[in-house]
C-alpha cells in the first residue's frame, strides 16, 4: 500500500465568526480578511512539512488546485510542486491535479509537468482534474457544458505531446496550434496519470478505459464513501476493468498522538475549524450542463444508498457541532494512538479495497508543531505496519524511480537499527 502526504492549504486565520457571517469561503469571499504576509508564512510551513514527509517514508506529496477559496488556497499546485522537486529526494511529486479545462493552450500543462518530472529525477504523477463548480464555472468562467469536451482536448494533446517524437499540428475545437514541440519532455515514458472524481459515471468511464488511477476526494469519511466507492468497484467490475486497489486513491483526515487523550486536545479545535469555515453558497455547486442526467439520477440514488450518513449527521460535522470521537466514529476523522490509527486504516483500506492513500496530516488552523509530530508519528510508526497490504498487486501509478529510492531508504534505515550500538 501506498501512503501520501497532503493537506487543504487552509487559511488559519479567518475571523472566529466567519461561519456566522454568511459568506460564502467559495467564489465570493472577501480578500480583505487574508493577509498576504501570513499567507507566505502558511505557504512556507506546508513545504517545510511535505520535506519531513520525504524523509519519513511517504511515497507522495500530494498538492491540489482551487480558486477563491480560503479553503484551500493554491491556485497553481505546480508552483508548489515545483518547490518540493528539487528540494525533496524520494517521495512522488504528486499533483491532483491540474485543472486542464482552464489552460488556453493546455501544452503550457504538458511542459510545466515535464519541467518537474526531470528536476525530481522522474519522480512525477500527473493528476489530470475536471475541477469543481467554484473552480471551473464560477471563478473562471468556463461554461459548464463545454468542460467536459475541453478537459479530454486537453488531455489528449497533453498526453500526445509528451510521446510524439517530431513537432506536429493540432486542430482541436477549441485549441488550434500549428507546432506542437514541448521542451522539456519528461523522464518517464509515460508518467503515470491519476483523475479525482466526485461519482460521475463518465469520469468513471475515463479512469476505466485509459486504466488511469481513480481518486476519491472526499472529506466527509468513511460512512459516506463507502456506498460510492462499492458502487465505483462495482461498475468497474461490470466494465471488465482492472480491479488492481493501487488503481484507487481516498483521502483521510488523520490525528495521531502518543495517548488519545492527546490526540483530542491537540486536533480537536483544527477540525472544528476546517469543517465550521467550509461554507459554500448553494448557488454555486450544481450549474446546468456540469454534470450529466445520467451522472446526477445515479449520485441521488447513493445518497440514500444504506450505510450512508444521515442528512442530520452531515450537517452537524459541517457546522462542527460534533464531539472529536462523533467525528472519528463516523470516519470524518481516524484519530488516536499510532496502534489504533493503524488498525482503522487497514480496516478502512482493506473494506473499500484502497491502495493509495491521501493521508490529510494537516487541517484547519493545526500549528506546525502538531503537524510535524502527526507526520513523524504516521510516517515512522504507521506506514511501516501497512506495507503488506496490496503488497501482491503490482502498483504501476507511483514512479518507479519513487518505489525504488524509498524501499532503498526504509531497507537502509532497517540496516541502520539492527547495527549494534557502540
Amino acid at each position: 500500500m501506498k501512503f501520501h502526504w497532503f493537506a487543504e492549504a487552509t487559511y488559519p486565520h479567518l475571523p472566529k465568526d466567519f461561519p456566522d457571517m454568511g459568506i460564502s469561503s467559495w467564489v465570493t469571499p472577501p480578500p480583505t480578511l487574508a493577509d498576504p504576509l501570513k499567507l507566505g508564512e502558511m505557504y512556507r510551513m506546508f513545504i517545510r512539512l511535505m520535506q519531513q514527509a520525504d524523509r519519513d517514508g511517504f511515497d507522495g506529496l500530494a498538492v491540489n488546485e482551487h480558486h477563491q477559496t480560503p479553503f484551500a488556497c493554491t491556485p497553481s499546485p505546480n508552483l508548489l510542486a515545483a518547490s518540493l522537486a528539487s528540494t525533496t529526494e524520494n517521495a512522488a511529486i504528486l499533483i491532483i491535479g491540474d485543472s486542464l479545462a482552464l489552460y488556453n493552450p493546455p501544452t503550457r500543462v504538458a511542459e510545466e509537468m515535464a519541467y518537474m518530472d526531470c528536476v525530481s529525477g522522474g519522480r512525477l504523477i500527473a493528476g489530470f482534474v475536471f475541477g469543481t463548480p467554484m473552480d471551473s464555472v464560477f471563478a473562471y468562467g468556463t461554461p459548464p457544458v463545454e468542460l467536459r469536451d475541453r478537459f479530454h482536448e486537453a488531455r489528449k494533446l497533453i498526453e500526445r505531446a509528451w510521446r510524439e517524437p517530431e513537432p506536429f499540428a493540432f486542430n482541436g475545437k477549441y485549441t488550434k496550434l500549428r507546432y506542437v514541440n514541448i521542451w522539456p519532455r519528461p523522464v518517464q515514458p509515460k508518467p503515470p496519470v491519476w483523475v479525482p472524481g466526485s461519482g460521475s459515471l463518465e469520469t468513471w468511464d475515463l479512469v476505466i478505459d485509459e486504466d488511469y488511477c481513480y481518486g476519491h476526494l472526499s472529506f466527509s469519511g468513511l460512512h459516506s464513501a463507502r456506498p460510492l466507492v462499492q458502487a465505483y468497484w462495482d461498475y468497474c467490475e461490470q466494465r471488465g476493468g482492472n480491479m488492481n486497489p493501487h488503481r484507487m486513491a481516498f483521502t483521510q483526515l488523520i490525528c495521531c498522538a502518543e495517548t488519545d487523550a492527546e490526540a483530542e486536545a491537540k486536533y480537536y479545535d483544527a477540525v472544528r475549524y476546517f469543517y465550521r469555515n467550509n461554507t459554500l453558497d448553494p448557488g454555486f455547486t450544481s450549474p446546468p450542463g456540469y454534470t450529466s442526467v445520467r451522472s446526477a439520477q445515479e449520485m441521488a440514488k447513493r445518497l440514500t444508498a444504506p450505510g450512508g450518513l444521515s442528512p442530520e449527521d452531515r450537517a452537524r460535522a459541517q457546522k462542527g457541532e460534533m464531539s472529536f470521537w462523533e467525528y472519528d466514529e463516523k470516519g470524518y476523522i481516524i484519530a488516536g494512538t499510532p496502534e489504533r490509527v493503524r488498525q482503522r486504516v487497514r480496516e478502512l483500506a482493506t473494506e473499500l479495497r484502497i491502495g493509495q492513500l491521501i493521508a490529510c496530516l494537516h487541517m484547519g488552523d493545526l500549528s506546525e508543531e502538531t503537524a510535524a509530530m502527526n507526520t513523524r508519528l504516521f510516517g515512522t510508526q504507521v506506514i511501516p505496519h501497512l506495507r503488506d497490504l496490496w503488497a501482491d498487486q503490482p502498483d504501476n501509478w507511483t514512479p518507479v524511480i519513487s518505489q525504488q529510492r524509498i524501499a532503498a531508504a526504509a531497507a537502509a534505515k532497517s540496516a541502520r537499527n539492527l547495527e549494534p550500538a557502540q
